[in-house]
C-alpha cells in the first residue's frame, strides 16, 4: 500500500502548508475555526441492494494514537495486536440503504473512510498495528468484496477530502465539503456511463493492461488494479514503460531538462543531464543537488523505489515533477517540468492507460490516478478551512 500512503502523506503535507505552520504552531483563531468532530453525510445513491458497511479509520490527530470512530465521532484506540495478526474489533457502521442518507460524525484525523458492498471488511492488527486490505494480494480475506474508500484529513486548520484510484478503481463515489456561506464543492463524480466506459477501455487497451480487471466468481466486476499492483501481482509486464524511460534518456543526455516545482516560486529551478543509468540534478549555480538512476515501470507508477520522495524541499519536489511527466508521457515533448496544459497528457502511446482512462471517464476531468496526479492541481480533492460538513455520495454504477 506504499502507493496510497503518500497520498495520505500529501494530504497531511497540503494541510500544513495551508495552516502556515511554524515553530510557534497554527494561532489561535485557526484552531477555534475547526470543531472536534464535523459532520459526513453519506448518501446511497448506487442502485444497489446490499447493505452497506461504513469504516472511520485513521490516526488522531491530537494524540497520534491509530483506531477507529464510531457514528457519533467517538474514537477507539486498536487494541495489541499479534504475531500472526490477530482480528480487529468491528469498527462497521451499518450504511444507508439505496436511496438513503445518513449522517455520522467525523473527529480529527488522518486516515480513510471505507465503504463495503454485502459483505463486512476484515481488519487484523499485528504488532505493528493495524492491517489493511491489500486488493493485489490473492489471499487477502477482502479480495472478493466489493468496497472502496476515501481519504481525508480534519485539523484545526480545516478539511482535506479525496476520492482516490491510486489503489484501484472500483465502486464510484464522489466526496465534497460544505462551506461556512452555503455552498459546496465536490468532486470524484464520473460521467453518465462512466462506470462501464472505464472497464470497457481497459479491456479494450493491448499490453496486458485488460488483465488489471479483477471479477467475482459470479460475474461481478470488482476492480482494477492500479498499474503497480498489477506488475506486483504479475498482470502487467513490467517492462511496459521501458520504450518511453529509454526515450527519455536518450533526449535527455544530449539536452536539459528544467524543472521548476513550485508554482509560487518560479525563480526556484533544477537542471537534470543523464549521464549513463543516472540522472544528475543541478541547481543555477550548478552543483549537484540530487541524483535519480534510470526508473521502472513499478517506481514510475508507484512514484517510489527510484523515483522517491521524501518531504523535502529539494529531492521530494524534483521526484514528484518527474513521477507526473513519467505517469503523463510529457516528458518527451516538453523540456520545462511539469507540464500543467492537460493536452499534452497521455499522448505518447506508452503512457499509463490506466490514469488515461479514468481522467477520460470523471465529469470535471479530476482523479487521484496516481499518488502525485495532484501535480498541476489534476487531482480529485476539495478542502475548506472552515469546513460545516462533509459529503460522500455511492454513485450508480450504470
Amino acid at each position: 500500500m506504499l502507493a496510497i500512503r503518500k497520498v495520505l502523506v500529501a494530504l497531511a503535507a497540503a494541510a500544513a502548508v495551508a495552516a502556515g505552520l511554524t515553530a510557534a504552531g497554527p494561532t489561535p483563531r485557526a484552531q477555534a475555526a475547526v470543531p472536534t468532530t464535523i459532520p459526513l453525510e453519506f448518501k446511497n445513491t448506487s442502485g444497489r441492494s446490499e447493505q452497506i458497511y461504513i469504516y472511520d479509520i485513521g490516526t488522531l490527530l491530537a494524540t497520534g494514537q491509530q483506531g477507529w470512530a464510531d457514528a457519533s465521532g467517538a474514537f477507539h484506540a486498536w487494541p495489541a495486536g499479534g504475531n500472526p495478526p490477530t482480528p480487529a474489533p468491528d469498527a462497521s457502521i451499518a450504511g444507508p440503504a439505496n436511496g438513503q442518507t445518513m449522517t455520522i460524525q467525523m473527529p480529527k484525523f488522518s486516515g480513510r473512510v471505507y465503504f463495503s458492498y454485502g459483505q463486512k471488511l476484515v481488519f487484523k492488527l499485528t504488532t505493528g498495528g493495524l492491517v489493511q486490505p491489500a486488493v493485489q494480494n490473492p489471499s487477502d480475506p477482502n479480495v472478493n468484496i466489493l468496497f472502496n474508500w476515501s481519504e481525508y484529513t480534519l485539523n484545526d486548520s480545516g478539511l482535506w477530502i479525496n476520492s482516490t484510484q491510486v489503489d484501484m478503481f472500483s465502486a464510484p463515489y464522489a466526496v465534497g465539503v460544505k462551506l461556512a456561506d452555503g455552498t459546496t464543492k465536490s468532486t470524484g463524480h464520473l460521467k453518465a456511463g462512466g462506470y462501464a466506459g472505464f472497464f470497457n477501455a481497459l479491456k479494450g487497451q493491448p499490453g496486458g493492461w485488460a488483465n488489471l480487471i479483477r471479477t467475482r466468481s459470479d460475474g461481478t466486476i470488482l476492480r482494477a488494479l492500479a498499474p503497480g499492483h498489477g506488475i506486483e501481482s504479475g498482470a502487467l509486464p513490467s517492462t511496459v514503460m521501458d520504450d518511453y524511460i529509454n526515450r527519455v534518456w536518450t533526449k535527455y543526455a544530449t539536452s536539459t531538462l528544467t524543472v521548476t516545482p513550485f508554482a509560487n516560486q518560479p525563480g526556484t529551478k533544477y537542471y537534470g543531464r543523464v549521464s549513463g543509468n543516472v540522472m544528475n540534478f543541478t541547481n543555477s549555480s550548478g552543483a549537484v543537488v540530487t541524483s535519480f538512476q534510470k526508473p521502472d515501470a513499478d517506481s514510475i507508477f508507484g512514484c517510489y523505489k527510484l523515483l522517491d520522495a521524501p518531504n523535502d524541499l529539494v529531492r521530494g519536489p524534483i521526484s514528484r515533477t518527474l513521477c507526473a511527466g513519467f505517469n503523463r508521457s510529457t516528458l518527451l515533448v516538453n523540456p520545462n517540468q511539469p507540464d500543467t496544459g492537460s493536452a499534452s497528457f497521455y499522448q505518447d502511446a506508452v503512457t499509463n492507460h490506466y490514469a488515461r482512462k479514468i481522467h477520460a471517464q470523471m465529469a470535471d476531468g479530476k482523479a487521484y490516478a496516481f499518488a502525485f496526479d495532484d501535480v498541476g492541481n489534476y487531482e480529485s480533492l476539495v478542502n475548506d478551512g472552515n469546513p460545516q460538513k462533509a459529503y460522500i455520495t455511492l454513485d450508480p454504477f450504470s
